[in-house]
């Protein structure tokens, strides 16, 4: 499995963005697609997704504020990103499981500064 990331950017505080992840490859194996993030110095940490047992998972800090949403048929998932702060400054990844395998996209840099 393959994944592409794309649509981060630098954003004032409270601006928006939407990123945007493609998987290719054996899609088919794809259990779940999860958004994380890592910013300077800090551990990498799951931002959002839909768990195995069907639950929609958000971080507490991004609830209300972001969106998870996938599309099954393009095997994508996006994450609109909506009232952003300085402290949402990161690396976004992408992130396919499968029964056996853990695939990582490449990161895409969102800034939230004024």
């Amino acid at each position: 499995v393959q994944l592409q990331a794309s649509g981060g950017g630098l954003v004032q505080p409270g601006g928006s963005l939407r990123l945007s992840c493609a998987a290719s490859g054996s899609t088919n194996s794809i259990i779940t697609m999860m958004w994380y993030r890592q910013a300077p110095g800090k551990q990498r940490e799951l931002v959002a997704g839909i768990t195995t047992g069907g639950y929609m998972y958000y971080a507490d800090s991004v609830k209300g504020r972001f969106t998870y949403s996938r599309d099954n048929s393009k095997n994508t998932i996006d994450l609109q990103m909506n009232n952003l702060r300085p402290e949402d400054t990161a690396v976004y990844f992408c992130n396919a499981r499968t029964r056996s395998q853990n695939f990582w996209g490449q990161g895409t840099q969102v800034t939230v500064s004024s």
